[in-house]
C-alpha cells in the first residue's frame, strides 16, 4: 500500500524540458509516512469525535467543575456536591425552647452535650450529617394565657431576653461548629470556614410587648427576624389562630403598619408565618423590603390557615420575598396528619415553585418545635433526603442551590440594602405607640420641662410626694409610717 512507503515526491527522470514537451500527461506518485497519518486515531478520529459529542449529551455526562462526571440520576452524589458548595439554611428551629423547658436555660452543668446524639430532632452531630449550613434559631416564648388583653402586664419580654441570652451562649459554647451571624455576608463566610451560621428569630410580635421601641432593642441584641404574630393577636395584627377559632380577620392593625415601616428601616426581616391571610396581604401592600415566611406551606395543597394562598404567593414573587417550606404534619395533611410524609413536603414545595418560582422557595422545618414531623423527615439529619426527592422531581442543581440557601441569603441581603437606602434619606425611627397605652403619671412636683405639664399631671392623678422610705417625724425609719 502506498501509505506504507517512505515519504518522497517523484518527478520525471528526463528533466523539466522533456516534461514540458511531452504530450503524455504527467504522472507522479505521492507517498506519505505511516508516522504522519496512520494509526488508530487517524483511522477513527471522526468516530471518536462523534462518540465524544454523544457522551456530552448522555446522562453520564453531568460534569462538575474540577470534579469527575456524575450520573444525574445519582441524586445522593449530586446532593452531596451541591450542599458542599451552597449552605442549606433552615429558617426555623426551636431548640432554644427545649433548652428553656428541659434545662431552665442551664447549659453548663453537663446534663446535655449538643455535639452528641440526643433524643428529639436536633443536635450538632445530626446537623452535620444533614449537611446543615445555616440555622435561624427561634427564641420563642408562648403567648401569655393570663393576659386578657395584649396590653396587660406580662413577663414575656423578660422571657424573650432570656431566650436571646441562652441562644447566644450555646452558640458561643460551640465555636468549632457554630458561628453567630447577624448579616447575610457573615452567613456565607461562616459556611466557607466550615461552621454553621447561627441567626436569631423572634417568633411573635407579642414578645416585644407591643412596643416599636422594643423592636429596635431586639435588633440591637442580635435578632434578625420577627414573626409578626404567633398564635395570638397582638398590637400589630391578626393571627391565623384567631381566624381558625372563628374570630374576624382584622388584618394588620394601625400600629402594625408603623411596625412594618420601622422594621424595614432597621433591616429587621418581617416574617409572615402565623399571621392571618388578610394580615399577609396588608403587610405586602406596604412593605418597602422583601418579606419571608420562615415556616409555612401552600394553602392550595392543604387548606390550613397557616399556609400561604396563591394570590399571596404571586405577591411574594413581586415583592422579592421567600416562603420557607414547613415540616409540620397538620399543615401538610389536615385530615390525616399522622400519614404525612416527606413526599407531602415535596408537593408543597413544588406548588410554591409553580406559582412563585424557584427564586422564592426555601426550607423552614420547625424542628424541635412541632412534636409531629413527616415520615422520612424525622430530624435534622434528613435534609439531604428532601433534596434528593426534589431532584427526582426534576429540580436542577442550580434550582436546588436557590432552594437550599441562595434565595434566603439574597432576600436577606436585599433587606439589608433597602434598610441602608432608607436610612440614607435621614428617616427617623418610628415613635408611634399603641393608642390605648397607659403611661406613668409622675409627681405633682416633678421638675417639669414644659409649661402646663404640672397641671396635666395633677388632672391625671399624679402623686403628691415621692417614696418616703418610712421616715417618721423624728427623721427615723419607722415601718409604722405609711409611705406615699
Amino acid at each position: 500500500m502506498a501509505d506504507l512507503q517512505p515519504s518522497t515526491e517523484s518527478t520525471s527522470p528526463l528533466g523539466d524540458e522533456q516534461t514540458a514537451n511531452s504530450s503524455t500527461p504527467e504522472r507522479s506518485l505521492v507517498v506519505r509516512s505511516q508516522a504522519q497519518n496512520s494509526g488508530f486515531f487517524s483511522r477513527f478520529r471522526y468516530h471518536i469525535f462523534a462518540a465524544g459529542f454523544a457522551f456530552l449529551l448522555s446522562p453520564l455526562a453531568f460534569i462538575w467543575p474540577g470534579q469527575s462526571p456524575v450520573d444525574p440520576t445519582n441524586y445522593a452524589e449530586r446532593t452531596r456536591r451541591v450542599l458542599k458548595t451552597t449552605p442549606l439554611i433552615d429558617g426555623h428551629n426551636d431548640l432554644p425552647w427545649q433548652l428553656r423547658i428541659e434545662l431552665h436555660n442551664r447549659i453548663y452543668d453537663g446534663r446535655v452535650d449538643l455535639t452528641k446524639r440526643l433524643l428529639g430532632h436536633t443536635d450538632i452531630q445530626r446537623m452535620r450529617t444533614g449537611m446543615v449550613g445555616g440555622q435561624f434559631w427561634s427564641v420563642y416564648v408562648d403567648c401569655d394565657i393570663h393576659q386578657q388583653h395584649f396590653e396587660d402586664p406580662s413577663w414575656i419580654v423578660r422571657d424573650t431576653l432570656e431566650q436571646i441570652d441562652v441562644t447566644r451562649r450555646f452558640i458561643d459554647e460551640h465555636p468549632q461548629h457554630l458561628q453567630y451571624c447577624d448579616t447575610a455576608a457573615c452567613a456565607r463566610k461562616a459556611f466557607q470556614s466550615g461552621r454553621i451560621s447561627s441567626m436569631i428569630g423572634i417568633e411573635g410580635g407579642h414578645q416585644v410587648g407591643g412596643s416599636i421601641a422594643s423592636i429596635r432593642q431586639m435588633y440591637n441584641l442580635g435578632a434578625r427576624y420577627i414573626t409578626l404574630t404567633h398564635n395570638c393577636d397582638n398590637s400589630f395584627g391578626t393571627s391565623a389562630s384567631t381566624v381558625a377559632a372563628g374570630g374576624p380577620d382584622g388584618g394588620l392593625f394601625k400600629l402594625g403598619f408603623e411596625a412594618i415601616k420601622e422594621m424595614n428601616r432597621l433591616g429587621m426581616i418581617v416574617d409572615l408565618s402565623h399571621v392571618s391571610h388578610q394580615t399577609m396581604r396588608d403587610v405586602l401592600s406596604v412593605a418597602r423590603a422583601p418579606v419571608i415566611f420562615s415556616h409555612s406551606g401552600a394553602y392550595s395543597v392543604t387548606a390550613h390557615l397557616r399556609n400561604v394562598p396563591d394570590d399571596v404567593l404571586r405577591t411574594v414573587k413581586r415583592n422579592g420575598g421567600i416562603v420557607m417550606a414547613v415540616f409540620v404534619n397538620r399543615f401538610l395533611r389536615m385530615k390525616d396528619p399522622d400519614q404525612a410524609t416527606i413526599h407531602d413536603v415535596v408537593d408543597h414545595i413544588m406548588h410554591i415553585v409553580e406559582v412563585c418560582g424557584w427564586e422564592c422557595i426555601g426550607v423552614g422545618s420547625d424542628f424541635s418545635g412541632t412534636p409531629y414531623v413527616p415520615i422520612g423527615l424525622e430530624d435534622v439529619s434528613k435534609f439531604p433526603d428532601l433534596v434528593e426527592l426534589l431532584m427526582e422531581r426534576g429540580a436542577t442543581d442550580e434550582q436546588i442551590r436557590l432552594f437550599a440557601g441562595d434565595n434566603i441569603l439574597r432576600v436577606w441581603s436585599n433587606i439589608e440594602k433597602r434598610a441602608r437606602e432608607i436610612q440614607a434619606t435621614g428617616e427617623k425611627p418610628v415613635e408611634e405607640e399603641y393608642e390605648g397605652r397607659q403611661w406613668h403619671k409622675g409627681l405633682k412636683d416633678s421638675p417639669w420641662m414644659l409649661r402646663g405639664s404640672r397641671e396635666k399631671a395633677i388632672e391625671s392623678g399624679a402623686a403628691d410626694k415621692p417614696y418616703m422610705f418610712n421616715v417618721d417625724g423624728d427623721g427615723k425609719h419607722n415601718p409604722a409610717v405609711k409611705n406615699v
